[in-house]
């Protein structure tokens, strides 16, 4: 049987040959396929397919891919997301070619096609076999995920496949992400023949965890620079990487570092370095000259949503740090924009003025117990005394108000009035939340968290609460009895909040 009674065979009414091509007509479609173009007829794919918001131009990449790399084969499957969602996509898996020192290999990988490609950029993995170790860098994290500056600056048509595979191969051969597994030290060349006749099976895939405490500080300006030398002078972490943000009205100052050449900084403009971090502070802020509150804060908004997103794909299990303003509502839209879980979004909120009450009523008052500044970071917030004391194994809870507590934190709170939150003063207790986090240190700090459910709040604001944060992020204390006063304020902030960000455009 011929080619041709094989295709009528399976149902086309109409076959003729037209320019080089065969045309077909199938229920009621006229297709053109060209003798190498990528199968997408199976009902799997096209069920999927049959999903993508952009089905025709999808299609139109995907045999463009086809024609330049017929070695990547799509196929459908189930892709699991960092909030434990799923959705049915396609992926292109093969190998891709790289030349280093004289030899060439192939390195396979494997795309996430979402479904609003091509508009939308892929996610690019490596998939070693058994016998492959990832060489974490610049542009592949310890988990295999691949960052390029392609991938981070995604603007289709200009952007596409095709273009992102040409950068990947000269990415991957001036840093070869893989190499051999061996008992001595691997090497990049050390990848023979296993790799270049490389099978694509399913599954070979093999992870390690990283161990490095990265840290990446997002946004110039004073408060980021105080942040990092904070964060150094603590001790805590082996790498740490300053993005300065063009668009930050808080810029500047990445390049006195790149002069003075501090140990472990590394400075960039492109998101992408910082990939892998274990903590994201991000200090960026964009003020405009809008006279209403509201179009003030739209404008940092406007700067997270190209911000945030690219934070969380290149960090998924990174605690986000915000330090923007106003930290609280900043916090909420981080929250929004990086779909990471609420217990890994936290903000400096009210921890200095907590860690200033504290100070002072046990340094000061001799009270010797723990205390925190809770609610919005604003004149509502108000200060609550541990039911405990200092260095007990107990866990520790609010107190209930009482008349022997009250005035204690209320000359405590009059004391620090005049101290005012300055860039070195905000950095310091950037730093010390940051080392918590590193070290797993399991301290409780008063930090901007989701409040809904907590002492009764119903409604889905950010505020400064009572944490216990350590490597997978915050664990909110139990909700104490506050008197009718501090209780009237936190009413107050809730319903400020949730009427601001009803305004915004998230």
């Amino acid at each position: 049987m011929t080619d041709l009674q094989s295709l009528r065979k399976c149902g086309y009414t109409q076959v003729y040959p037209s320019g080089g091509q065969i045309q077909l007509h199938l229920r009621g479609y006229r297709r053109h396929f060209s003798p190498n173009e990528m199968d997408l007829r199976s009902e799997k794919i096209q069920r999927i397919l049959s999903k993508y918001k952009f089905h025709d131009v999808a299609v139109e990449e995907l045999n463009k891919i086809n024609r330049i790399h017929p070695e990547m084969k799509a196929i459908p499957d189930t892709y699991t997301f960092s909030d434990s969602t799923q959705k049915d996509l396609l992926k292109l898996i093969g190998n891709i070619p790289v030349k280093y020192e004289g030899r060439s290999y192939n390195f396979p990988i494997q795309l996430w096609l979402m479904d609003s490609f091509p508009f939308t950029p892929p996610i690019c993995l490596l998939r070693p076999t058994n016998n492959m170790v990832i060489r974490e860098g610049k542009h592949v994290d310890a988990k295999g995920r691949i960052h390029l500056p392609g991938l981070h600056g995604w603007d289709y048509p200009k952007s596409s496949v095709v273009v992102l595979l040409s950068e990947m191969i000269a990415k991957f051969e001036e840093d070869p992400p893989l190499s051999a597994k061996s008992s001595g030290e691997s090497q990049p060349h050390d990848l023979l023949a296993f790799v270049s006749n490389l099978h694509i099976n399913e599954g070979d895939a093999r992870h390690h965890d990283q161990s490095t405490n990265k840290v990446s500080v997002i946004g110039g300006g004073d408060l980021g620079m105080a942040s990092v030398l904070s964060i150094l002078a603590k001790g805590s972490v082996d790498k740490l990487v300053f993005i300065d943000v063009a668009e930050s009205s808080t810029k500047c100052g990445s390049t006195d570092l790149e002069i003075f050449s501090l140990p472990k900084v590394e400075i960039s403009r492109d998101f992408s370095a910082s990939a892998g971090s274990k903590v994201v502070v991000v200090t960026a802020n964009a003020w405009s000259s809008e006279q209403s509150y509201v179009s003030v804060v739209q404008t940092n908004v406007d700067l997270y949503r190209g911000i945030i997103p690219h934070l969380a794909r290149y960090s998924p299990n990174a605690v986000l740090l915000i330090a923007s303003q106003p930290v609280d509502i900043m916090t909420h839209v981080a929250w929004k924009q990086s779909g990471l879980p609420p217990t890994r979004v936290i903000g400096v909120g009210c921890n200095l003025d907590s860690e200033r009450l504290a100070h002072t009523l046990d340094i000061t008052l001799n009270t010797h117990k723990q205390a925190w500044v809770i609610g919005e970071l604003s004149n509502n917030k108000v200060p609550v005394m541990s039911s405990i004391g200092l260095g007990s194994n107990a866990q520790p809870e609010i107190a209930q108000g009482s008349g022997s507590t009250k005035p204690l934190l209320d000359r405590a709170f009059e004391m620090m009035k005049n101290r005012g939150q300055r860039s070195w003063s905000v950095g310091l207790s950037i730093a010390d939340i940051t080392n918590t986090i590193l070290t797993d240190r399991t301290k409780i700090h008063s930090v901007s968290t989701l409040a809904l459910g907590w002492g009764g709040i119903g409604a889905e604001v950010f505020l400064s609460l009572p944490c216990v944060l350590g490597s997978k992020g915050s664990t909110r204390l139990a909700g104490g009895t506050l008197g009718q006063e501090e209780d009237g304020k936190l009413k107050d902030s809730i319903t400020s909040l949730s009427d601001l960000m009803t305004q915004l455009k998230i």
